[in-house]
């Protein structure tokens, strides 16, 4: 049953790439029953180890904060779900699997002692520059704040929708955890729902951060708890007297809750601003004026996300004569889901046009030091673009089919789906034992 499945091994203390510490808390997940469970096995199947298995790797690959994959074993114990399946078991890794409920279930049992002895041991070995400070857990607060905003600017930025974000699947590091019914975009949809048991869209991609800065506020109460010192109140009298927070708790807790909105903004700027190829300038109107007229055309048409951002890596070269834009626009429709067979395609091409003609084109010009007709330049530029966009992603058709080649006994493919969506994601030119892959940049096929 969900992550009632993991089973944690312990921590493995050891040094980071710059000589400072880390720690790994190691789990299993998909082994058999825990005390979690409740009336589930315990197991998993081969289908959602192998998505958990390389999405992590694969959005760590992306510059996405996230969990970390150690192995996937496939077992030969038949597992039943809503058929027979076989079983897998997954290895992952994080620095802790603490998560924003880890708070809330304590404080909904009135144990604030818990909920400091759970906030000290985040902060000793999390966030130990917080530790000698007297308002160290509204210090904290603003540091979980700040993470997630980063990490949920980084989903929207690359298109990645995660499907279940209750505040069991919020990690107190802002790392992605809990690979369930997630996808990445292909028709740029901001109200895709990639989670069939949510008709309500309440986790919509374009909700994701409005819900995050929700699960922050649910964090904010059990910390909110202990920098009044409810935890510390000897008499259960006065402990339950004390019903409404300090004022001077309330300011603290609402400064660092408002600057979830400012940071996601701005990392999301940064992020949208190299992807489009405006890496050394920035005009304040870039989001509004530049981004979002971009994304508003591929809503319209219901255009391949991944696709249409890396297209635009080419852009820049070919707005040098002009003479191959339609030809650019024209893979586009082809893209578009709303677009292939409509009589719209054409108002839609003229405005696309006029964007690239009459928006784009002009930020560039601001944006290069020479002039745009400078094909070494241009040719840099594009290069470097590529390393913001990527051109392989781990999209549900892509996953259903390693999944269905896996079960026909086709396991090396996982090994090479983890080298493409990880050290190959952002390049055009495939090793030769990579080539047969080269389908999984293409459009969704026809099943």
């Amino acid at each position: 049953l969900g992550d009632g499945r993991a089973i944690s091994l312990g921590e493995v203390p050891g040094t980071d790439g710059s000589g400072g510490s880390s720690r790994w808390d190691v789990q299993l997940k998909g082994a058999g029953r825990t005390p979690y469970s409740r009336f589930g096995d315990g197991y998993a199947v081969r289908r959602s180890s192998v998505r958990e298995f390389l999405a992590a790797e694969h959005m760590h690959a992306l510059g996405v904060p996230t969990s970390r994959s150690l192995a996937l074993v496939f077992t030969d114990r038949v597992v039943l779900r809503e058929e027979a399946e076989y079983g897998a078991v997954v290895t992952r890794l994080a620095p802790s699997w603490v998560r924003f409920g880890s708070f809330e279930l304590p404080a909904a049992r009135r144990d604030f002692a818990l909920v400091r002895s759970l906030a000290d041991y985040t902060i000793r070995h999390h966030y130990p520059a917080l530790e000698h400070h007297s308002d160290r857990y509204a210090r904290l607060l603003r540091k979980v704040v700040e993470r997630t905003a980063v990490t949920i600017a980084r989903w929207q930025a690359v298109g990645f929708c995660h499907g279940v974000m209750n505040t069991d699947n919020m990690s107190i590091l802002g790392l992605t955890i809990d690979y369930g019914p997630y996808a990445f975009l292909d028709a740029f949809d901001p109200d895709f729902i990639c989670n069939h048991s949510d008709p309500a869209g309440r986790y919509a991609f374009r909700e994701q951060p409005r819900v995050a800065l929700w699960n922050l506020m649910r964090l904010a109460a059990p910390l909110a708890a202990i920098i009044d010192g409810r935890d510390q109140t000897s008499a259960e009298g006065s402990q339950a007297a004390q019903t409404e927070t300090k004022p001077e708790t309330v300011e603290a807790v609402t400064d660092a809750l408002n600057a979830f909105g400012g940071v996601f903004r701005d990392e999301y700027v940064r992020l949208m601003r190299r992807k489009f190829g405006l890496l050394s300038t920035a005009e304040s109107d870039d989001l509004s004026a530049v981004v979002q007229p971009f994304l508003d055309l591929l809503e319209r048409a219901k255009t391949d996300y991944t696709f249409a951002m890396r297209s635009l890596c080419d852009v820049p070269l070919i707005l040098a004569d002009d003479s191959r834009l339609e030809e650019h626009v024209d893979s586009l429709v082809s893209r578009s889901l709303d677009l292939s067979c409509s009589p719209d395609s054409e108002a839609w091409k003229k405005d696309m046009l006029s964007y690239y003609r009459n928006t784009y084109h002009p930020r560039l010009k601001k944006e290069a030091a020479h002039s745009t007709t400078d094909v070494a330049f241009l040719e840099d530029h594009s290069r470097l673009m590529k390393k913001e966009n990527p051109k392989y992603i781990l999209r549900n058709w892509v996953a259903q089919d390693i999944i269905e080649r896996v079960d026909k006994v086709e396991e090396d493919l996982v090994d090479k789906a983890l080298e493409l969506l990880t050290t190959y994601a952002f390049e055009d030119v495939l090793p030769d034992h990579l080539k047969n892959l080269e389908a999984y940049a293409g459009p969704v096929p026809e099943w």
